[in-house]
């Protein structure tokens, strides 16, 4: 049993965690192996987020004055959150294909930057693009006119020399001296 100061201890953790998250998704865990927790952990880290096996009690106190504070009051049964501060399409993208290979594993719900979000809208948000795809198209679409209109000043000189050496080759510029003339 854990004393009294260490529960204090992990419920001001746990506070602190989610006044600073954007996104937090309820889920159960309930018939997982180890092997497939340890799984889920290692890809909730690996995208920038925490997973947390809370009880009910402590989620609901910690969730108290956050923006998480409508998703976990009122919670029953075994529940884990996964939570990031950072990218919520990645968080959303790892624990999707850890459900899709662990049929145990089950969204509940999940909360993106104060909106209360369904487990079908959980599962639209892992089909986006992640921030770094839609950073490298918003970039390559700033870059495109760039490149077009350096594609179109280098055509100008580039037409220009090739109908000059299609002259010279036609000798249309005659034999290069021009006629003397004579008084």
């Amino acid at each position: 049993m854990k004393k009294r100061s260490e529960k204090q201890e992990d419920l001001d953790n746990l506070k602190v965690d989610l006044a600073k998250v954007s996104t937090v998704i309820l889920s159960t865990f309930q018939g997982i192996t180890v092997e497939q927790d340890n799984r889920l952990r290692r890809a909730v880290q690996g995208a920038g987020g925490r997973y947390r096996v809370v009880k009910n009690s402590l989620a609901e106190r910690a969730g108290e004055g956050t923006s998480s504070a409508p998703l976990l009051k009122g919670l029953s049964g075994t529940n884990s959150i996964a939570y990031t501060e950072t990218d919520p399409v990645a968080l959303a993208k790892a624990l999707t294909k850890i459900a899709k290979d662990v049929p145990a594993f089950k969204f509940r719900a999940g909360i993106v930057e104060g909106r209360v979000l369904s487990i079908a809208e959980i599962q639209q948000l892992a089909s986006l693009p992640s921030k770094e795809e839609l950073l490298s198209k918003i970039m390559f679409l700033v870059n495109a006119p760039a490149q077009r209109i350096a594609s179109v000043l280098s055509a100008v000189n580039r037409n220009l020399a090739v109908t000059v050496n299609e002259a010279v080759k036609a000798n249309k510029f005659g034999s290069g001296s021009a006629p003397v003339e004579t008084a």
